[in-house]
């Protein structure tokens, strides 16, 4: 199947404790959907939390060389900050809290994902701003929003202001030199991908494809992110070449999905 078409939302693997999860997932009782979907309606930490649950980390197979998928320290606090920051830039982007709340009581996530939709592809975008561009961003955000009216939205920031100093603060590593560490933006922006194509197809992180162009053609790839356009499916992936540390951007019709994927396209 050329990766134009279709949709993988959870591509098969090694990863048996993550395919645990997400069948532990699907099994869910209506009470224990509706616990989550009213979590996942309150912008913006509620939100967060809910979408790195629902895509939980993991890591390309042995032997391939891709590293870590949906992962990293504070995958959630930067994914609540990117909220902040849209809340504060573009606030016609989020939701009336009463719409979400009624929606809510579906127990569907996928119907809070439409009303999400502008949000989330707008907090996806952000990840494509230089972090020297971002991070001020986000720091001027949080500081507004530590004397908004709403109180969600203050609390949230408040709270993450100081998590913002502190992951700035420069730690000791194990031979003296101070260091600080990376943030998550890969992870974050691999939920967000993950998220998006939900809606729009297109397939995750983590699918392994074969590649039809030169100089890798018939190479087998992983999907580690998408490109994406105007709204609607990603334009392009960026995949990294298995048993190799290339990584590049390739256009849709030039990548097949391994068939061992198709069967968990959902």
């Amino acid at each position: 199947m050329i990766a134009t078409y279709g949709r993988t939302i959870y591509p098969t693997g090694h990863d048996a404790h993550r395919q645990r999860l997400i069948e532990l997932r699907e099994r869910r009782s209506m009470d224990e959907r509706l616990a989550d979907t009213r979590r996942a309606a309150v912008l913006p930490g509620g939100r967060a939390q809910h979408l790195v649950e629902r895509f939980p980390p993991t890591r390309g197979r042995p032997g391939s060389k891709v590293g870590p998928l949906y992962h990293g320290t504070y995958r959630q606090e930067l994914l609540t900050m990117l909220y902040v920051t849209i809340a504060v830039e573009s606030p016609g982007l989020i939701p009336e809290t009463g719409d979400l709340a009624w929606i809510a009581e579906m127990g569907e996530e996928t119907a809070l994902d439409m009303a999400c939709a502008e949000l989330d592809r707008e907090a996806r975008a952000l990840l494509e701003r230089e972090p020297a561009t971002l991070w001020p961003a986000i720091e001027r955000a949080l500081a507004l929003s530590e004397n908004s009216p709403q109180l969600q939205l203050r609390q949230e920031a408040t709270r993450l202001s100081a998590l913002y100093r502190s992951m700035w603060a420069p730690r000791e590593s194990a031979d003296g030199e101070p260091y600080v560490d990376d943030p998550p933006f890969e992870g974050v922006r691999q939920i967000l991908d993950v998220l998006l194509m939900v809606a729009d197809d297109g397939h995750a992180p983590g699918t392994r494809v074969r590649m039809l162009a030169s100089p890798h053609e018939n190479r087998i790839a992983t999907v580690v992110g998408a490109v994406w356009g105007s709204p609607g499916p990603p334009v392009a992936y960026r995949v990294q070449v298995e048993e190799s540390t290339i990584r590049l951007t390739a256009e849709t019709a030039d990548l097949v999905v391994l068939a061992d994927q198709e069967s968990l396209a959902r």
